[in-house]
């Protein structure tokens, strides 16, 4: 007879030595590792049945977990494998048949440097109040990214970082800070309550884990206009369809007063993309918006398509384009032109631009 815990514990030693970032386990599939972006089937492992799923994802499980995922069909939550790994899982159903997807959480938080972000970055680690987002598709390193500005304030200043999380992902070891990390369902009752308490904990600093709605933006903007410096994230491309959607989450009625208030919060957004190096691994691409006062102005005047124009205009101070970025990368042989044109959201203007530097 199989033991399934002892199955899982090898397949999340196996993810972590290889240096995978996931885990997906899935009926009529071998258990597949994602590295360096791309699945791969584990070819040493049988083809997993409906029973293997279950009792590999069940294992996974506590009994409230079970409760969850039965009432809505799947569920979220960290699980740790001794003291060797953590893991940001989701366990859901799929055809009738239950599935798992396991993101590996690094132990030790890398800095701004060690992740090879841009230094401007470092800029928003220093800043009292305002409001920082890091957008981007899923899987590109914006956790990582927070966790990296998050840490070095902790070393750094005398602040109340509160994070609130769904699951809680990195875990910080407080240092000039005190932090305090709130999980969803474990520490509050839902996402709301915890936002809605959060000004009354006293907090310098807040990350949101992932604004979802318009109560999560609207409470992350008032927070900084109340004199916070507040960190997010949001599944957007670029900087200026970010601050569009932020805008386009609210009622018609209520769009001007929004665009009117992140025009005074917003200090930067920055958007990421880990794209694979030439000779294996991958590296950061990253557009860098900073709030000057074109860009408060075209905000309150929603003409959000302008921003990008602002952003290229504006490398003297800071401010760093995708394409520019994408450009580097291939200058210094670290990505190939191929993939550079893969990760462009405009691919014609980044020949031209590798034309001219």
């Amino acid at each position: 007879m199989t033991d399934y815990k002892e199955k899982l514990n090898q397949l999340l030693l196996t993810a972590a030595r290889q240096g995978a970032s996931d885990l997906h386990l899935a009926v009529g599939r071998r258990p597949t590792l994602r590295i360096d972006g791309v699945l791969i089937s584990l070819q040493q492992e049988p083809i997993l049945t409906p029973e293997d799923t279950q009792a590999l994802s069940t294992a996974l499980l506590t009994p409230d977990q079970k409760e969850k995922l039965l009432s809505n069909g799947d569920v979220d939550f960290t699980y740790a494998y001794e003291d060797k790994a953590r893991f940001r899982t989701n366990v859901y159903f799929q055809r009738g048949f239950l599935a798992a997807a396991l993101r590996l959480i690094p132990a030790d938080i890398k800095t701004i440097d060690e992740l090879r972000l841009p230094p401007i970055i470092h800029d928003f680690t220093k800043l009292s109040q305002g409001f920082v987002l890091v957008v981007g598709p899923a899987g590109q390193g914006k956790s990582t990214t927070l966790a990296a500005m998050l840490d070095e304030i902790n070393h750094k200043r005398m602040d109340h970082l509160i994070t609130i999380e769904d699951p809680i992902e990195y875990l910080f070891v407080q240092d000039k800070s005190i932090i305090s990390q709130r999980e969803v369902a474990t520490d509050s009752p839902d996402f709301h309550r915890a936002l809605r308490a959060v000004l009354r904990q006293d907090p310098d600093v807040l990350m949101i884990g992932e604004m979802r709605d318009q109560e999560s933006i609207a409470t992350a903007m008032t927070a900084a206009e109340t004199g916070h410096l507040v960190f997010s994230t949001l599944h957007t491309n670029s900087a200026s369809q970010t601050v569009d959607r932020i805008i386009d989450s609210f009622p018609a009625e209520q769009q001007d007063q929004a665009a009117s208030q992140l025009a005074a919060t917003i200090v930067g957004i920055v958007s990421e993309r880990l794209v694979p190096r030439v000779g294996g691994g991958r590296v950061p691409a990253c557009e860098v918006m900073l709030v000057n006062p074109a860009i408060r102005n075209l905000i309150r005047e929603k003409k959000f398509f302008q921003i990008d124009l602002v952003i290229e205009t504006s490398l003297q101070d800071g401010m760093i384009t995708l394409n520019r970025s994408l450009a580097d990368l291939i200058k210094n042989k670290e990505i190939s032109m191929e993939t550079g044109e893969l990760y462009s959201l405009n691919p014609s203007e980044l020949r031209l631009l590798l034309e001219r530097i």
